[in-house]
């Protein structure tokens, strides 16, 4: 099981460079967690490329229909006091926006949980990654 920020589904949802090395990290351990507000993320980049013209209308339905049936199968970290609260710290100890800090918060969270190791987070953000890493987190790819 591994944690997937929404940087890392994206290319799972639409065709990107990244794409295959994502569907492999997919097809390894389909288990997934994700942070309460990474669908939202992922439903926010896809209309973005739709508003750029990447995506055509048809194309974006079909990108946010997949989007549902990925969502429906991962396990999601809710925005708990714990969740916000870690955000709020990696604000103070990381360059991070504030959707990559409680991406970071709840993938701690999810870390936390565990009591075996060898469960990494999905990451392509280059910021986050290096926060993750910071945290004594296993960053994939």
């Amino acid at each position: 099981m591994r944690f997937w920020d929404a940087s890392a589904l994206v290319p799972l949802i639409i065709e990107e460079a990244e794409s295959a090395a994502m569907r492999k990290l997919h097809r390894d351990d389909s288990s997934q967690v994700a942070w309460w507000g990474s669908r939202v993320e992922c439903a926010s980049a896809i209309r973005r490329l739709e508003r750029d013209g990447v995506l055509d209308g048809p194309g974006a339905r079909a990108a946010l229909s997949l989007l549902g049936d990925l969502s429906a199968s991962w396990s999601e970290i809710s925005p708990t006091p714990a969740v916000r609260a870690g955000a709020e710290r990696a604000l103070a100890v990381h360059p991070l926006r504030a959707a990559d800090a409680l991406q970071l918060a709840a993938a701690l969270s999810w870390r936390q949980s565990w009591a075996l190791g060898g469960h990494g987070m999905v990451c392509m953000d280059e910021r986050l990654r290096d926060a993750a890493l910071r945290e004594g987190l296993d960053i994939l790819p």
